[in-house]
């Protein structure tokens, strides 16, 4: 058989590592900064642009998107084109795939610190930069599908599977959850409102971890894996169990992010269901890797690689069964808004993604320069410092989450709360958040250890661009293959097909009756659209990022009413686009603030958090007193809202203004009364009043209070 002559393009691979590299030391320094934050709150930098809300955000999507993101294109760019022996597709697709999404990261560095966000965990990014991910995603697919079209290899290896799974279920993902109405070049309001809008953007979210994290690095085990260990994959009949288990069932699980929230009562529990059975296939695919060393463990002694490979499935092995538990209600309702959530994503993306990352580059990086690792002992020191960050880190933050749970619940004897002021707790566990950042400076160094190894390994010799490879053209179908899988893995139209639906199924059952069946989200009367001071209100506080501190959700738990006031109604968020629920509660819950506190302490509050609240790791905002509102874009938030549905009256956004200013007027005129001279069109005043507004809908009792809230 006559073999065809080729090159492997070494050169996109080589791009796609440097910048995972350059990526991660940025976004783990961001994220040093942000565990700093924690503790001590000089470190905002007294600047707007640098506050944990705005910095945040932009770890979180620097760690995932340029990090890991960039990890997976360099893992599936080399490995693809040795599966399929075949380059790939386009070199201008790779060129415009590199750069257009290194530009997408680029935007999202200077749109996040300026306070440009849709506020959507993970989805924080500005309408524009949403469309430039579908196309650079397209980009991928294409060049993707495209080498697999033209291989020589007609068989589809498992990494593959996952591969397609991502590609097409990170598009399904994106495009929904990224339904906006543009109203200025750089803000947006979502289509979706309240229980609606929360719904969707936690089957995004979960399943932006289950198909960005998780399904394209399952690709990289498979096939890097045996590589290493240079054994084949331990059971192929396990990796199918695996792959069509796993894309079918975690597609279900995002509502468990939901728990006793507004949130009908069957989608949670649908959530919980398919979040438990979710063990099985996870713990497949662990297995399936571990099992693959098994008569190589002499080798995962000396070969750190091996080592970094192990920790980061054992990593995996552990999140994945964390997950589901952590979907029981009993557990969920001690350790949700707690740092118990902050260390679970760490210890997979520390460690199953982190690591994963680091073993891939060690093994891959000497290959397409043609020499050895500049120092092995190096390697093997950053996966020991790498190892003592992840302990350093998540066991702390574990105690914490322990901590504040049990606080924030506790009562005395008498039955009343024994830690009523939410400061109490903050202090109590910030020596956990010192440790914490120890572990993540440890994890830090490591990494930059890395990339003194890594570049003294390239700088050693130079780059295969263009590896020449040989293969025999692709075969025709002479005879079936044994099995039906086997046949399927031979059509990669068909299986991109079956992979859709089977993520599909999941999505439509969960979300289509709640969109479509209107008594799922029953309306309240005396539930009214924002007046336009308190919509601008609300866009500062999206701009400020306090959602990431606040959430605006209490639970029907004794220790929540009592604490906080009346748990949330369904009906009270069917004019919030988007929904505001929070995740995670640095500070508390802020739903019925509104009327708690007069303006002045608001103002004082946003000034400086201590005076209020000695001790608050809160930072300032003293721009908002300095910093003028801009009411030229109330007519056309109005207008967009009304075109969203909210009942705003025909021909409103014209005496807009007019009510905002007699709103302001009105609360400027009361903090002059208690001596604070304050222009009525500052941003604090619109940001007092959105504060003011919350919860104020729905006027209760104290005692209807505590007969419907549910015991703890």
């Amino acid at each position: 058989m006559q073999l065809e002559k080729f090159n492997y393009d070494n050169k996109i691979v080589r791009n796609f590592g440097i910048a995972t590299i350059v990526w991660g030391i940025v976004g783990m320094t961001v994220g040093l900064l942000v565990a700093v934050q924690l503790i001590w709150p000089f470190m905002n930098l007294d600047n707007q642009y640098t506050t944990f809300g705005r910095v945040r955000p932009l770890h979180t999507n620097a760690v995932i998107f340029a990090f890991v993101g960039n990890a997976i294109f360099m893992g599936v760019y080399y490995a693809l084109q040795r599966l399929l022996k075949a380059r790939m597709f386009s070199d201008v697709l790779s060129y415009i795939h590199f750069w257009g999404w290194q530009l997408i990261i680029v935007a999202a560095a200077i749109t996040l610190p300026l306070g440009i966000t849709t506020s959507h965990e993970y989805a924080e990014l500005e309408w524009p930069i949403d469309i430039a991910i579908t196309l650079i995603w397209v980009v991928f697919g294409i060049n993707m599908f495209g080498t697999i079209i033209k291989r020589r290899e007609r068989h589809m290896y498992v990494a593959i599977w996952f591969w397609i799974a991502t590609f097409v279920t990170v598009a399904v993902l994106h495009i929904v959850n990224s339904f906006e109405l543009p109203i200025s070049a750089w803000k947006s309001y979502y289509l979706y409102a309240g229980v609606q809008d929360a719904l969707v953007q936690w089957w995004y979210g979960h399943n932006a971890v289950a198909f960005f994290l998780t399904t394209p690095f399952l690709g990289l085990m498979y096939y890097y894996l045996p590589k290493m260990a240079n054994r084949p994959i331990y059971s192929y009949k396990l990796s199918i169990l695996h792959f069509w288990s796993l894309i079918f069932i975690y597609i279900w699980a995002g509502p468990h992010h939901l728990l006793y929230t507004a949130l009908p009562g069957w989608a949670q529990s649908l959530g919980v269901v398919f979040s438990i059975m979710l063990i099985a296939p996870s713990w497949g695919g662990m297995i399936n890797g571990l099992l693959t060393l098994r008569g190589a463990w002499d080798k995962v002694r000396t070969e750190p690689i091996l080592k970094f490979m192990v920790v980061s499935l054992t990593c995996y092995g552990m999140a994945t069964f964390e997950g589901p538990m952590l979907s029981l209600k009993q557990v969920n309702a001690i350790a949700h808004f707690t740092d118990w959530i902050v260390a679970h994503v760490h210890v997979g993306a520390l460690g199953f993604n982190g690591f994963m990352v680091f073993a891939v580059l060690y093994w891959l990086i000497p290959r397409i320069y043609k020499t050895e690792i500049y120092s092995k002992k190096w390697v093997s020191a950053h996966f020991w410092i790498g190892t003592l960050g992840i302990l350093f880190y998540a066991i702390p933050m574990y105690w914490a989450a322990v901590v504040q749970g049990l606080m924030w619940k506790e009562f005395t004897p008498e039955g009343v709360l024994k830690y009523p002021n939410f400061l109490e707790t903050t202090l109590q566990i910030i020596p956990m958040h010192m440790m914490r950042a120890i572990g993540g400076a440890l994890y830090l160094a490591g990494v930059i250890l890395m990339t003194v190894n890594l570049a003294k390994t390239m700088l050693r010799s130079k780059l295969v661009a263009n590896e020449p490879a040989e293969a025999p053209a692709l075969e025709p179908i002479t005879k079936n293959e044994p099995t039906l899988h086997r046949r399927l893995e031979r059509k990669p139209i068909l299986f991109l097909v079956l992979a859709l639906i089977a993520i599909l199924i999941g999505g439509m059952v969960e979300m289509m009756p709640t969109f479509m069946i209107s008594s799922n989200v029953p309306t309240i009367s005396s539930v009214k659209p924002y007046s336009p001071l308190e919509l601008q209100g609300r866009d500062l506080y999206i701009r400020e990022g306090c959602v990431n501190c606040h959430s605006q959700m209490i639970r029907p738990f004794r220790s929540e009413t009592v604490r906080y006031g009346e748990f949330s109604k369904a009906g009270e968020f069917v004019y919030d686009h988007p929904f505001l629920w929070g995740s995670k509660r640095t500070g508390p819950d802020l739903h019925r603030v509104g009327k708690k506190y007069p303006n002045k302490w608001h103002y004082d509050h946003l000034l400086d958090p201590t005076i209020t609240s000695p001790g608050s790791i809160m930072p300032a905002y003293p721009w908002l007193i300095e910093q003028e509102l801009d009411i030229s874009t109330t007519p056309t938030k109005i207008n967009a809202m009304r075109t969203l549905g909210v009942p705003y009256p025909a021909g409103y956004e014209d005496k807009a203004n007019d009510d905002l200013l007699k709103q302001a007027n009105e609360i400027a005129e009361d903090l002059k009364a208690n001596q604070v001279e304050v222009l009525p069109t500052s941003e604090i005043v619109a940001i007092t009043a959105y504060l003011q507004r919350l919860g104020t809908d729905i006027k209760v009792k104290a005692e209807d209070t505590q007969e419907v809230a549910k015991k703890d």
